[in-house]
């Protein structure tokens, strides 16, 4: 699966999390956009994509819909369903892998998989458990994985805090107190920042000379919201400091408060299934904090948030 697959699968999540949930709850249903790249790339929001019989595509991708292969059909590198199955019919070819999100991969007789195979399914079984990979040979490895990269990525930002605590006593406690000041605004400067970032990765994914764009506004994405979250910890480490018992309070330094914050998102977000919302509703606020605070029009006030 090369970078622009990998960018492409990530624009169609974050687009079927955050568009296609929040449609859904309001009862209006995916409104069907096709983005035909080059006659070789078929991606369609809100509905099924069908590789006709003998048709040959690079990437096939559904987002809210199915991707189908008919018979004699290949799809050279990769085939996606977000939110559905990927079915290939009997002689239906797939040189790459076959990722299925929220649904399953159905191979019929005679259909090939040239690379890996991979399943995704949140969905509840009648006693209530989760059907996410019931073999543990394979969950427990992607666990273990996963835990180890936010490990990393918490230590990673304890030495940020530190530096930022150090350097510039004030950035910090500025974004916590933007959060607990404007907590409403936070909230919709990150909504809006996700939606304006999806769709400027779509327009440059269009415009083919915008693609090698693409990963330099995801790692300034991702290092805003990383930089956001550090002051959620420091936010969460005050509110856990002004909620202990009369006898147990004590005054703390930003610094502790920030660690103590840190290691609390942390702990959750290694938490099996409930650890990626975590993450996500953590950077999602930071990230629309440090924009409400830089570009908005909220002016926190240290002294008040301290009280």
């Amino acid at each position: 699966m090369n970078w622009k697959t990998l960018a492409i699968a990530f624009i169609s999540t974050i687009v079927f999390l955050f568009a296609g949930n929040a449609m859904s709850t309001t009862g209006y249903t995916y409104a069907q956009t096709d983005l035909n790249i080059n006659n070789t790339n078929l991606m369609r929001l809100g509905g099924d994509v069908t590789v006709a019989e003998k048709q040959a595509v690079e990437n096939a991708i559904a987002i809210g819909g199915s991707t189908i292969v008919q018979p004699n059909g290949r799809v050279t590198q990769t085939a996606i369903a977000v939110g559905g199955d990927v079915i290939l019919k009997s002689g239906a070819r797939v040189d790459g892998d076959a990722y299925a999100i929220g649904g399953k991969v159905v191979q019929a007789e005679g259909a090939t998989i040239g690379g890996s195979k991979s399943i995704r399914d949140n969905r509840y079984d009648g006693q209530g458990m989760m059907e996410m990979h019931r073999d543990q040979n394979y969950f427990l490895p992607m666990y273990f994985f996963h835990a180890s990269l936010r490990i990393f990525s918490a230590i990673v930002g304890a030495i940020l805090g530190i530096i930022l605590l150090r350097t510039t006593p004030a950035f910090l406690p500025n974004l916590a107190a933007t959060v607990r000041q404007y907590p409403g605004q936070s909230a919709l400067w990150g909504i809006g920042a996700v939606f304006t970032f999806v769709a400027l990765n779509i327009f440059l994914a269009i415009t083919l000379i915008g693609i090698p764009l693409i990963p330099l506004l995801g790692l300034i994405m991702g290092l805003s919201s990383l930089v956001g979250s550090l002051g959620i910890s420091l936010f969460i480490g005050q509110q856990v400091s002004d909620s202990l018992p009369e006898r147990l309070r004590q005054p703390r330094s930003s610094l502790q408060q920030f660690l103590i914050g840190l290691l609390i998102v942390t702990l959750l977000a290694l938490m099996p299934f409930i650890g990626d919302i975590v993450v996500s509703v953590v950077s999602l606020i930071g990230l629309g904090s440090l924009l409400a605070w830089k570009l908005g029009k909220a002016q926190p006030s240290i002294l008040e948030s301290l009280k």
